[in-house]
C-alpha cells in the first residue's frame, strides 16, 4: 500500500537528500496558463464572468454572489448545536493563540534628538480563499479570519465555492462559521476566479450587485488547488499572498517507541484530504515499519474515504523512509521540510527542538496533526512542497508590516552631517549631503 526508501548505510548530501525523498509533482506553471483568461475575464467582466465561471467550473449560476445577510443569518442559526460548540471552542483557543502573537511596538534611542521607532500597521483589507470541493473547511475560515482580526485588519471578505446541491450558495457551515465571527461580506466565488476578484475586484452585472460587487484586497490568503495556487502566482506583486499552497503533506519521525496504530491513523487522516497528499514515515526500526504497514492494511479498508486515502498511500509522493538512527531521521525531516511534522519518539520534546524546518510540529505521541487542524489553537494554514524552508504558516504577522519611523532634531543631524555628506561624496550622490547642508 505505501511504498519504502532505504537510506540506511547511504551518506548523501544536502541536494542528494531532498532528491531521494518523496514529494508530490504540483505543475503550477502548466496550470498558470490555464488561469490566466480566467482572471482577464473577471478583470474585464467582473461578476457576469464570475457568474458564467461558477457555471463552468462548479456546475451552478449563483444568483447572489454576494451572499445575502439574512442568509448569513440564518446557517448561524442552523448549525447543530455540537458542532456550534465545537467552533466557538476552536475559535477561543485559536483567539488566544492569535492575541499573543501581536508585535509590540519598538523605540530606539541612537542619540539625543535621534530616535527611530517601529510601528507594525494592518494591512487594509484582506481576501480570505475557502476551499470547497472534495471536502468543505470551516476550520479554515477560523483559521484566517481570526489571524486577520487579530491583527486588526479593518475590511475582510470570504469567498467559497457555490455549491450545486445549496442553489449557489457555498456550504452551510463556512456560512454559519463567517457569521459566527462577525463577517458579513462572503462570496459564492470558487478557484482561481475568487483570486481574481480579490487581486482586481470586480463591477456589478445588475442591480443584484451594485455598481461595485467586489473592492480590490491587499492581502489574499486560504489554502486551494493547483489552480489557485497558480492564480495566487500570477496576482503577486499587485497583492501579498500567504503562499501557493500545494497538496497536504504530513511526515512522521518515530522510533521503537510508537504506537503503529497511532502512527497509521495519523498518515490515512491527511491522506484522506487529496489523492496528491503526502504521508511520510521517517523511522529507523523496521519493525515498527512492518508493524505500520499491517495497521494500515487494516485501518484503510475501514476509513470512509479509502479509495481517496489509497491513491495517495500508494502515490509517488508517499514513503516510509527507513535510516540508520534517530539523528537520521532528523536530518531527513528537516531535509523534507513537512508541512505537518509529528515526531513520536522517546525524546520527542528534546528532538523537536533541532528541528529547523516544518510548518507546524507535532510534539508526542497525544498531540496528532488533527488536533492542529481543528482545536489545538494553532494555525492550521501552512507552507507546503518544502516552503517551510524560508516561509511559515499563517498568522498574525502575515496582515501586518513594519513600518520605520525616523525623527531627527537639529542637533542630531548636526551630530552626523558631515559623516551623511560623506557618504553622499562617495556614492557620487552629492545633492543627497546639500540636503543636509542646507539646514545649517
Amino acid at each position: 500500500m505505501i511504498s519504502r526508501i532505504d537510506l540506511r548505510g547511504r551518506s548523501l548530501s544536502r541536494r542528494e537528500l531532498i532528491d531521494a525523498l518523496p514529494r508530490a509533482e504540483l505543475d503550477v506553471e502548466h496550470a498558470a496558463a490555464a488561469v490566466l483568461p480566467v482572471l482577464e475575464a473577471v478583470r474585464t467582466r467582473g461578476a457576469s464572468a464570475l457568474r458564467e465561471l461558477g457555471e463552468r467550473f462548479d456546475g451552478v449560476r449563483p444568483e447572489h454572489l454576494r451572499v445575502p445577510a439574512d442568509v448569513l443569518a440564518g446557517a448561524v442559526e442552523a448549525l447543530a448545536p455540537e458542532i456550534r460548540a465545537a467552533l466557538e471552542e476552536t475559535i477561543r483557543r485559536v483567539r488566544q493563540v492569535h492575541a499573543a502573537q501581536r508585535p509590540a511596538p519598538l523605540v530606539t534611542d541612537l542619540a539625543p534628538g535621534a530616535q527611530v521607532r517601529q510601528r507594525w500597521i494592518p494591512v487594509r483589507r484582506v481576501g480570505l480563499y475557502v476551499p470547497g470541493g472534495l471536502a468543505v473547511y470551516p476550520s479554515s475560515v477560523v483559521m484566517n479570519v481570526v489571524a486577520a482580526q487579530e491583527a486588526g485588519v479593518g475590511s475582510l471578505a470570504v469567498a467559497s465555492p457555490p455549491q450545486k446541491d445549496r442553489g449557489g450558495l457555498p456550504d452551510p457551515v463556512v456560512l454559519g462559521t463567517c457569521a459566527l465571527l462577525g463577517v458579513d461580506e462572503v462570496y459564492a466565488v470558487g478557484g482561481a476566479q475568487a483570486v481574481a476578484m480579490f487581486a482586481y475586484g470586480a463591477v456589478g452585472e445588475d442591480d443584484r450587485d451594485g455598481a461595485v460587487l467586489c473592492e480590490p484586497v491587499d492581502v489574499i490568503t486560504g489554502p486551494g488547488n493547483v489552480y489557485v495556487a497558480a492564480a495566487k502566482r500570477l496576482v503577486r506583486g499587485r497583492v501579498g499572498i500567504d503562499a501557493e499552497a500545494g497538496p497536504t503533506e504530513i511526515a512522521i519521525l518515530a522510533d521503537q517507541s510508537a504506537d503503529p496504530r497511532h502512527v497509521a491513523a495519523d498518515l490515512i487522516s491527511q491522506a484522506e484530504h487529496d489523492p496528491l497528499a503526502a504521508a511520510v514515515l521517517v523511522t529507523p526500526s523496521s519493525a515498527l515499519a512492518d508493524a505500520v504497514d499491517v495497521a494500515l492494511a487494516q485501518l484503510v479498508p475501514a476509513t470512509a474515504n479509502a479509495e481517496r486515502v489509497r491513491t495517495a498511500l500508494a502515490g509517488t509522493q508517499s514513503a516510509i523512509v527507513l535510516v540508520d538512527d534517530v539523528r537520521a531521521g532528523l536530518e531527513v525531516v528537516n531535509a523534507y521540510g513537512a508541512e505537518h511534522l509529528e515526531i513520536q519518539t522517546e525524546d520527542a520534546a528534546a528532538l523537536a527542538e533541532q528541528v529547523t524546518s516544518a510548518g507546524a510540529i507535532f510534539v508526542g505521541p497525544y498531540s496528532p496533526v488533527s488536533l492542529g487542524d481543528y482545536m489545538a489553537g494553532s494555525n492550521h494554514v501552512l507552507p507546503t512542497g518544502g516552503s517551510s524552508h524560508f516561509t511559515s504558516g499563517l498568522g498574525v504577522h502575515s496582515f501586518v508590516r513594519p513600518v520605520q519611523v525616523v525623527e531627527y532634531d537639529a542637533g542630531a543631524l548636526a551630530a552626523v552631517a558631515d559623516r551623511v555628506v560623506a557618504l553622499a561624496d562617495a556614492e557620487r550622490l552629492p545633492a543627497h549631503g546639500e540636503a543636509v547642508r542646507v539646514r545649517f
